[in-house]
């Protein structure tokens, strides 16, 4: 999350600053302090006080005007924010990025910092292909700046192709990636998620409520800290995740075998799909039509993902889940020695706040030990935080303890 992160919001005049209020809204919900510096130009398409009331901070635009507080208002705010973020980033202000231009109160401000930068480029398609601007954009990839790609698709000027400003909630990834501590880096994690379908003819399947949301969680986060990141997912109406390679699957055998072909390379396993227990003998090659009689189906076992990987376990650290309905504790308490797991995560799926589909849950972490961690109803991004937090602990004792990690 952004909590207690001070982040500059630079806006510049362009149709995409319109979207720029998005953003510093959602910045700010996620707890960030939001400090907007707007060029002249911006502030002939969005009022300076759409961001103020938004963000509770008064909006600079000017560097000797009225609104700012001293004459060094853009070096004190260099030198406090934690990152920052450009915003629609017009060809006008990449340009003088790249060159080291200073003549306003932002360029001023960006040259001074230190924080680093993400430019979300966004201006006319023919603009964005010219190789002047091209060539800038690869100027500020080299002197370390972040450059989010663009959207392709219909822009305001009629035309059709690159350049729009990337969505706010593809930009709002882009600075959790930047802002968050890397102290995951050099691990390879593999995460599961979502449900899995098991069809018994081409229109009908046996399946379970899972969205996949607490598994794509778990995937954003671990790669916001640094890990490299494969996440297999059964169907899913999520997008898939920043920065992650995801592998779309249907089926428990589908997902077994992408499991097991990625595990011996692993160093993490976040096991949160929620894998049907079983599925059709046969599968009908056509639609099975009304009969008189009430249809029966012969079911067998679904390959059991979890226990296989805890059999072939050597260095992994294996994470479980068990999304159970009564006897929580005691019921995860069995997975995570028959399975062989390092810990494992329970949730009563009846719980309000803690069931399919839902953005928050609540769960309880066990350990091999018998410690439980009892967690309290959070946003499933911070239950994923969290649970790499114990992860982490796990990897650093064996470390200290001289066990391969």
């Amino acid at each position: 999350m952004l909590r207690w992160k001070r982040i500059l919001l630079g806006v510049t005049g362009g149709i995409a600053a319109y979207k720029s209020a998005d953003l510093a809204s959602k910045l700010t919900k996620q707890g960030a302090d939001v400090h907007v510096g707007m060029t002249s130009h911006a502030a002939e398409f969005i009022n300076p006080l759409t961001f103020q009331a938004l963000t509770g901070n008064q909006v600079i635009s000017d560097m000797f005007g009225a609104n700012t507080e001293t004459s060094m208002t853009h070096i004190d705010l260099a030198r406090r924010v934690d990152g920052v973020v450009i915003a629609p980033a017009t060809a006008n202000i990449i340009g003088k990025l790249a060159h080291g231009i200073a003549d306003d109160w932002l360029s001023t401000t960006l040259l001074a910092t230190r924080a680093p930068i993400l430019v979300c480029p966004a201006m006319n398609t023919r603009m964005f292909e010219n190789p002047i601007m091209q060539d800038n954009l690869n100027r500020l990839k080299q002197f370390g700046f972040h450059v989010s790609p663009t959207g392709f698709g219909d822009l305001a000027c009629g035309e059709h192709g690159p350049g729009r400003l990337l969505e706010v909630e593809q930009i709002l990834e882009l600075v959790h990636l930047m802002l968050s501590e890397k102290n995951l880096t050099g691990l390879k994690v593999l995460v599961t998620a979502g449900p899995t379908r098991e069809h018994f003819d081409p229109v009908r399947f046996i399946s379970n409520p899972s969205t996949g949301k607490m598994g794509y969680a778990c995937a954003r986060v671990a790669a916001r800290r640094g890990a490299e990141v494969i996440l297999v997912s059964g169907p899913s109406s999520l997008s898939e995740p920043m920065g992650v390679r995801t592998i779309q699957v249907t089926t428990a055998r589908e997902m077994e075998e992408a499991c097991l072909a990625y595990y011996p390379e692993t160093d993490v396993v976040i096991k949160t799909a929620a894998v049907s227990d079983h599925g059709p003998r046969e599968v009908s090659p056509h639609k099975i039509k009304k009969a008189d009689q009430k249809p029966t189906l012969d079911l067998v076992q679904s390959p059991d993902i979890l226990r296989r990987l805890g059999q072939e376990k050597k260095r992994q650290i294996l994470v479980g889940f068990a999304a159970e309905t009564r006897n929580l504790v005691e019921y995860a308490k069995v997975k995570i020695d028959e399975k062989n797991l390092d810990l494992i995560v329970a949730n009563d799926v009846a719980q309000e706040g803690a069931g399919f589909g839902s953005d928050t849950n609540i769960v309880k972490i066990l350990f091999r030990d018998g410690l439980v961690q009892e967690l309290p109803r959070l946003p499933k991004e911070e239950v994923a935080d969290i649970i790499l937090d114990r992860v982490k602990d796990l990897i650093e004792a064996r470390s200290k303890n001289g066990a391969p990690s």
